[in-house]
């Protein structure tokens, strides 16, 4: 029963994510949360901090507006005072210059203690990552070759 309500919390969460409800997605996080991101473009680096990751899911809906993901598969493992779910996923989107599309897959590994998130390391193709995001700056949204948002 404890799996299964993880399990339906993590897919709201992705459900917040795709409708830019950051607040919601946010909320569910410790002061101190630890967020990384492979890869060295606008989108990577790590968090530390609360305002920090708010900051980076605002990024990441401007800088990929249209950004839908669909998740494949989630296991969580553990109790509710350390549990680790895993969240497999493909992500699209449309890419400003009217001929791309940004696809990536990915894994989340999220760290929850007691309900609440501590770490979420994403794992993607941080190549594919760096490309839709060259394509949106070279399109004009600077943003998009932005540094790292880190703390």
């Amino acid at each position: 029963m404890y799996s299964y309500i993880v399990e339906q919390e993590i897919r709201k969460s992705f459900d917040h994510v795709n409708n830019h409800r950051w607040d919601e997605v946010v909320n569910g996080a410790v002061p101190h949360v630890h967020h990384r991101v492979s890869g060295n473009h606008a989108l990577g680096g790590e968090r530390h901090d609360k305002a920090a990751l708010r900051r980076w899911f605002e990024r990441l809906g401007r800088v990929l507006p249209t950004l839908q993901i669909k998740i494949n598969n989630v296991w969580v493992k553990g109790w509710p005072w350390n549990t680790t779910v895993f969240v497999e996923w493909d992500g699209t989107a449309t890419l400003l210059d009217g001929d791309g599309l940004y696809v990536n897959r990915g894994l989340h590994v999220f760290t929850l203690r007691w309900g609440r998130v501590h770490a979420i390391d994403e794992f993607l193709d941080s190549q594919e990552a760096a490309r839709g995001l060259a394509a949106q700056a070279a399109a004009g949204l600077k943003e998009a070759a932005a540094e790292p948002i880190v703390s």
